[in-house]
């Protein structure tokens, strides 16, 4: 192809990012910036949409600008996403009838604590492979049209429209011309039949939700729209955007775990385990998700996942409100200048426990704590809490699959600290393979792009651009091991409930 690039527009929870990768999968050229995070309340968490949409089109004209690309020089664009964010707005104006409700967000508890006790849990788990929690999108919908008069208003006009943040970002850079998603966000909004890939009209109904408002649903690697000239991206006018995913399905596919068995892990803003199961759809009985991994080729693939809320966001709370570290690089210095935590032990259930404990109302908590607790022991702490997470998901994932794993894939922003994946790898006791490119969520989304464009032959040849940069291997003893683990449990199971009405 004549053209040099895949462009990735990534787009997180805490930032907006844009990367140009070239025909083996290296960066070219990345610009980042960061955007407001609203608590207006303990446990609710939302986006200003409009100042998110203006922070990844900032991006995607300092990244292209850098190295003076224009749409000539770029095949295709993919997306990828923070995923269940749930964004309602005017179709007729373009204008977001409330803040964006962020996955991490508890507002819709209450609901979601309804719908267990009315018996729902079963019925929702075999449709969309979900546990009920205010995770998940529907509640979020929900809470906006029960709360938001105008939203009710504009939905009985036929005017709301709904999205995850992926629907958002492709109705602004296609002019409103495409209101569409993927299989892999649709999956996660409680909402989507994962048997027969379909909106449910039962669930819809259930929850109170017009299906009109909700998007078209594509595979991961299809035609989504011809990005229009928007104001800053006018040399970008006539790019396809051909690639679509929630961000964890996509590190899944940039880390090349294509076979069944494979997994990986990205430490981000949270942390999410997914092990590939292939064409056959696991249902867990170890309150695991059951989720689409992806839909390319004319198949659909699926994966089981294990979500932590609280991972890197614990270290930015470090920084930002403790002001004990100044930057994450700090905090891994400091944590790797202590053999240990110092019998320190902190549980980050900032917005409730995920995996496997499935708590919307666990709260912080630091335990172990004495005269001699100083900042290289939190900081150590802090990055310590992360890895037990994980080791919480791959247990259960283990006895889910029955596939005990020897490798664990690692990328996200987290996992270039060496000491958080030198423990990792001691608690799990399995190798953690880090790529060359911690890039991996953006690189799946230009993957998906760049296989519907011809950009990329084949997944073949996508497994031949992966290169490890390191491999840990486990070094810590075993009983120590279990001592530490043992101590994590007893943590967790004194912090669950907490926050409980």
């Amino acid at each position: 192809m004549s053209e040099k690039y895949i462009l990735a527009i990534d787009q997180g929870t805490t930032s907006s990012r844009a990367i140009l990768f070239d025909h083996d999968g290296k960066v070219v050229s990345v610009a980042q910036h960061e955007f407001t995070q609203i608590f207006p309340k303990n446990g609710w968490v939302e986006h200003d949409p409009m100042e998110l949409l203006f922070s990844q089109t900032l991006s995607i004209a300092e990244c292209c600008r850098a190295v003076s690309a224009t749409a000539a020089d770029i095949a295709a664009a993919g997306i990828t996403n923070q995923r269940e964010t749930a964004v309602l707005w005017d179709k007729e104006t373009g204008k977001p009838v409330c803040n964006a409700i962020v996955w991490q967000c508890r507002r819709s508890a209450d609901f979601c604590e309804q719908l267990i006790r009315e018996g729902y849990t079963d019925l929702v788990a075999e449709k969309t492979g979900l546990i009920i929690d205010a995770y998940s999108s529907a509640g979020k919908i929900r809470w906006v049209l029960e709360n938001v008069p105008e939203a009710r208003q504009l939905a009985r006009q036929g005017r709301l429209l709904f999205g995850t943040i992926d629907t958002w970002l492709i109705w602004n850079l296609t002019g409103g011309k495409r209101h569409v998603t993927d299989y892999t966000n649709a999956s996660r909004t409680m909402l989507f039949n994962i048997n027969t890939l379909t909106w449910d009209r039962e669930l819809c109904e259930l929850v109170g939700i017009p299906m009109d408002i909700l998007p078209e649903v594509l595979p991961s690697s299809a035609d989504f729209g011809v990005i229009v000239p928007l104001r800053g991206l006018e040399e970008l006018a006539g790019v396809p955007i051909c690639g679509l995913a929630g961000d964890q399905h996509a590190a899944l596919f940039g880390q090349c775990c294509f076979a069944p068995g494979q997994a990986k892990n990205t430490y981000g803003t949270g942390c999410f385990l997914l092990l590939n199961t292939g064409e056959t759809r696991v249902r867990s009985k170890n309150q695991m998700l059951s989720t689409i991994a992806w839909g390319l080729d004319g198949k659909v693939e699926y994966a089981l996942e294990g979500s932590v809320f609280n991972a890197g966001s614990v270290i930015k709370w470090l920084r930002d409100e403790l002001h004990l570290v100044d930057s994450a690089a700090q905090c891994s210095a400091l944590a790797a200048s202590v053999p240990d935590a110092g019998g320190l032990i902190f549980v980050p259930a900032f917005t409730g426990l995920g995996a496997p404990y499935w708590d919307m109302y666990a709260r912080g908590a630091i335990y172990g704590m004495s005269r001699a607790t100083g900042r290289a022991q939190m900081a150590r702490a802090v990055i310590e809490s992360i890895a037990y997470q994980v080791c919480d998901l791959l247990i259960a994932m283990e006895k889910d699959s029955g596939i005990p794993l020897g490798e664990l894939r690692a990328d996200g922003g987290a996992s270039q600290s060496d000491v958080l994946l030198q423990f990792q790898s001691d608690l799990l006791h399995v190798a953690i393979d880090r790529p060359e490119s911690v890039e991996s969520t953006a690189l799946g989304a230009a993957f998906f792009a760049g296989l519907r464009c011809g950009f990329w032959k084949d997944k073949n040849e996508l497994a031949a651009l992966r290169r490890s940069q390191r491999i840990f291997t486990p070094v810590m003893p075993e009983a120590e091991r279990k001592a530490k683990y043992a101590a994590w449990k007893r943590a967790v199971e004194a912090t669950i409930g907490y926050g409980r009405p």
